[in-house]
């Protein structure tokens, strides 16, 4: 029998090799410009066409590669980073395997212009599907210049399971933002179908992050610094009344390189306890500088995994470094003596002087820990006597509440004076029942901790998810009106013009036609300005117009991974931003409005989300529960 196992071709190899490092347009622009940042370019511009299925070309002023090392680059494993296995464990570079440009070479039409300083002339390349086509030498610009056109193809299959445009160029615009904020001492620019997206100058993180995420960023962000013998914390946290309800901008780097971590993710969340609402998500971009050695960041074909050799140790200074800044900026709970106290209702005290507002430091902190957030012992034993001063001085008067005669006829042993406090059920009748109180049937529906709804049925009652039952109801709504194309719009008095981020302004854009079906009269004004004329007619003086328009936007991004359509896309997104929240207390009317709508629906069972709007408990089920 012949010798059935064979050596693959190179271009084969190639191809099979670029679907680990190439998967989408974004990941050609990681990868060049990474390769931008490691030659010490100074200003590195993309221009992309066709959300970077026609065109990816990055543009540096780096230092350039030799006649040689230009044609070498495009091999397989051949890189400048690294010599021999050692020199994994203290890479500084963003790129060391040798694998970028063979694979980009292998699926695409790729054009390579380079020169160095102190060359006349530079070298011209030009490789498709791994096949050189020409290298000859010409006139460029000092640093490199590298195009790549028609991604894919020469494979039809992987070309045709790209996403639409808007949502390749979003995971480009992201690739652009991580490299750009892990170098703001380097100018970037890009530009997408000829339209300039982000021009960034040379700046600090702050400046870096304002341009990128837009001015209204500037006021959300707290510093935090951290500086050890291990390791060193640098970055800004978002102020906890920023946080949104989805996933939005949390970004770590490491030694200039982006990462994902659920561990290190979860150290920050943790330094956030009880500063946040439920589901809430706060914006950080934290950069940690580490020991290459104590790291290792070939686990993983995109490098955005990343070991350590004590995880613990780094979970810990992260979440304490986070915790302290927002202590210092005063953002951790505060007792707050100015306050109106609960004995002011009963009668009229003298004009009172502010008390100092004395800040805890959570019970998550250790001791050591505390003594930093206070700044040292001696103003730890400060705060304490000022602590002590303010709790005397606010039951100060106390006596003057009590009655000034005795009881007729006191019970012994009891004191003799006695402050009786009414509760609501000090006027209802006796619990004998001789009213029938208990008896008489109730009908209309009543509130459990403003999120649930008690609905009184023949065979025992539901109970309703308030949010989830909008979800649903606001979700076929919208439905509707897409699909009729007509929907009532309130024009506000004073139109507001809005500022977003390059990312929000692109979508905002893909989506406008819909956006505008569902009752917004928003226009373009410039680049990434909007103009907000006009809200649908149920939100109109309900909710904030920039609110709105963020938390949809927000909401879009995160169901686009539903393999769903815009217009379902839009109606569950803009149903989730619209609906009710927990905690909303409703009228009976509006409680059972809210229950007629629902069971009006086509689907009333389920939210847009899959969450139950609804249960039924029956009476027999409850007799059950109370039998011994």
């Amino acid at each position: 029998m012949a010798d059935v196992i064979q050596l693959l071709p190179d271009s084969v190899a190639n191809q099979i090799a670029a679907g680990e490092v190439v998967q989408r347009p974004a990941s050609v622009v990681k990868e060049l410009m990474e390769n931008a940042v490691d030659a010490g370019a100074g200003e590195i511009k993309l221009i992309v066409k066709d959300a970077g299925k026609a065109l990816v070309q990055v543009i540096d002023n780096g230092c350039g590669m030799s006649d040689t090392d230009a044609r070498l680059s495009f091999e397989r494993h051949a890189t400048s980073k690294i010599r021999q296995a050692s020199d994994l464990f203290a890479i500084r570079t963003m790129g060391f395997r040798g694998e970028a440009l063979a694979s980009i070479a292998a699926v695409a039409q790729v054009e390579l212009r380079t020169r160095r300083q102190i060359d006349e002339l530079g070298v011209r390349i030009q490789i498709e599907g791994s096949e050189l086509k020409i290298q000859e030498a010409c006139q460029t610009a000092t640093g490199t210049s590298i195009s790549v056109r028609n991604l894919f193809y020469n494979i039809p299959a992987r070309r045709n399971f790209l996403k639409s445009n808007a949502v390749e160029m979003r995971h480009i615009i992201d690739e652009f933002q991580r490299i750009a904020i892990a170098n703001p001492d380097i100018f970037f620019s890009l530009h997408h179908n000829n339209d300039e997206l982000f021009h960034l100058p040379p700046s600090g993180l702050r400046q870096r992050l304002v341009g990128i995420f837009g001015t209204a960023y500037n006021k959300r962000l707290v510093p935090v610094h951290e500086a050890t013998d291990i390791l060193t914390i640098d970055g800004f946290v978002g102020k906890p009344e920023f946080a949104r309800k989805a996933r939005g901008e949390q970004l770590f780097f490491i030694n200039g390189r982006f990462i994902k971590s659920p561990y290190l993710n979860h150290a920050v969340m943790t330094a956030y306890e009880d500063l946040l609402p439920q589901d809430s998500f706060p914006f950080y971009v934290i950069c940690l500088d580490i020991d290459p050695a104590r790291i290792d960041v070939n686990v993983h074909p995109t490098k955005q995994e990343i070991k350590f050799d004590d995880e613990r140790l780094v979970y810990n200074y992260l979440r304490v470094a986070v915790r302290h800044a927002l202590g210092v900026h005063s953002i951790t709970p505060s007792l707050d003596f100015e306050q109106e106290n609960v004995f002011d209702s009963l009668r009229t005290p003298p004009p009172v002087q502010s008390s100092p507002t004395i800040r805890t430091v959570p019970s998550s902190f250790s001791p050591r820990e505390e003594a930093d957030a206070y700044s040292g012992p001696e103003e730890a034993r400060r705060r304490r006597r000022d602590n002590l001063k303010n709790w005397e001085s606010l039951y100060e008067g106390l006596d003057e509440l009590l009655p000034s005669t005795p009881s007729e006829t006191p019970d012994a042993g009891m004191p003799e004076t006695a402050v009786t406090i009414e509760s609501g059920w000090s006027d209802d009748s006796p619990l004998d029942d001789a009213g029938q109180s208990f008896s008489r049937p109730q009908k209309e529906p009543y509130q459990i901790h403003g999120t649930y709804i008690v609905s009184h049925i023949k065979s025992g009652f539901l109970l309703i998810d308030q949010q989830a039952a909008h979800e649903r109801i606001l979700y076929e709504q919208y439905l509707q009106i897409l699909s009729r194309q007509s929907a009532s719009t309130q024009h506000q008095l004073f139109p507001r013009t809005v500022t977003l981020p390059a990312a929000d302004g692109v979508l905002l854009r893909e989506i406008l036609p819909q956006v505008i079906l569902l009752g917004f009269d928003i226009q373009e004004f410039g680049q990434n300005v909007f103009v907000i004329n006009g809200l649908p007619a149920e939100l109109a003086g309900k909710k904030d117009e920039l609110a709105v328009l963020e938390t949809l936007l927000e909401q879009f991004r995160e169901n686009r991974d539903l393999q769903t359509d815009v217009q379902e896309n839009l109606a569950r997104s803009m149903a989730r931003s619209a609906a009710i929240r927990r905690g909303t207390t409703l009228s009976v009317e509006e409680m059972q409005s809210l229950t007629d709508r629902l069971f009006a629906c086509a689907m009333p069972y389920k939210s847009p989300g899959g969450r139950m709007c609804f249960l039924t408990f029956e009476l027999e089920e409850l007799a059950r529960r109370f039998e011994t």
